[in-house]
């Protein structure tokens, strides 16, 4: 089998675009049938650990660093999936697709952007796996590359995996519901598990890479491996101008706002509640992303603020706003 594969996908790029597809129309053909959201992430989650197992076992290459990587990827995967499926089975339902869960194809549409999602976040561990990188031989296990990858992707796992903790245990709380989640990494950060996010898969890309960063690799396999960039590079541009820092913050202003002046009283009146002046003096030391201390993220200039830890006025909604 090994000589068909390599002359037909030598980096398995086919074999996995086929499996996830399949995998997630699967997915999509249950939810939409039953019309529940139990299954929507965890599918997403668990797909990760099939596509790292999957190419792990095609390839039959079960060095140290194809074994670790693959094994990084599967435990974000099952973290992942796991938790997500946990958090839906104690609320019943997801909130974000109840305006598109009858639509058929708006509901498609976000099993479609799910496929394109595990596809390339994979393609570190699928083309290190896969035979076009293998066959060239690679480098002992422990190269620079090696351990500097581990330590990001461990340092992100361990954020990510903490803050979602953090907020289920607050939202399962008798926390005041007019103040934002202040509570450990969120005292930091206004979306710690995204920058985790961002920093497993800029662990998971620095490892897999050591065969091209070592010289064992050239022309297509080298071009192959470095290309793979483009996993925790959409990761970023997914997760702060996509589908994760954009759809969070203005729906979470918003909602303050709405506590402090619901939609018959009139903006000049006294406030209900104190929680948009609360939600204000959260954004105000609070970083958007990268963990700071509030009280360095206070004294930082502006242009600190929006051009090196990135809270682009993008993301800002204010009361104008919502009257358009």
């Amino acid at each position: 089998m090994a000589g068909p594969v390599i002359v037909l996908d030598r980096y398995y790029l086919g074999i996995t675009v086929l499996t996830t597809i399949g995998y997630q129309l699967l997915g999509f053909a249950i939810a939409w049938t039953f019309q529940f959201d139990k299954i929507t992430d965890f599918t997403g989650g668990s797909n990760f650990f099939i596509l790292a197992l999957l190419t792990l076992l095609l390839g039959q290459e079960f060095s140290a660093r194809n074994i670790v990587a693959s094994v990084l990827v599967m435990v974000w995967a099952a973290r992942l999936a796991g938790f997500l499926l946990f958090r839906v089975l104690q609320f019943g339902s997801d909130s974000r697709f109840d305006d598109i869960r009858s639509h058929f194809f708006k509901f498609l549409g976000f099993w479609v952007a799910q496929i394109v999602w595990v596809w390339t976040c994979s393609l570190p561990v699928v083309v290190l796996n896969s035979p076009g990188v293998t066959k060239h031989g690679q480098p002992s296990f422990g190269t620079a590359s090696d351990i500097l990858g581990i330590v990001i992707w461990a340092i992100g796992w361990s954020i990510e995996s903490v803050a979602d903790v953090q907020k289920f245990r607050h939202k399962t709380s008798k926390a005041p519901k007019d103040k934002p989640i202040d509570v450990g990494l969120w005292n930091w950060s206004r979306h710690p598990p995204y920058f985790g996010e961002i920093l497993c898969w800029w662990g998971i890309w620095t490892l897999s890479i050591a065969p091209s960063v070592q010289g064992y690799l050239s022309g297509s396999a080298r071009s192959a491996q470095l290309g793979t960039l483009v996993s925790p590079l959409f990761t970023m541009v997914v997760l702060l101008f996509g589908s994760g820092v954009p759809t969070a913050e203005k729906p979470v202003a918003q909602k303050f706002h709405a506590m402090s002046y619901p939609a018959d009283t009139h903006p000049q009146h006294a406030p209900h509640s104190a929680a948009w002046a609360n939600y204000q003096a959260y954004r105000a030391q609070t970083s958007i992303l990268l963990p700071v201390p509030p009280g360095l993220y206070r004294a930082l200039p502006t242009w600190v603020k929006r051009w090196v830890l990135l809270d682009l006025p993008m993301y800002e909604w204010t009361p104008a706003e919502g009257k358009e």
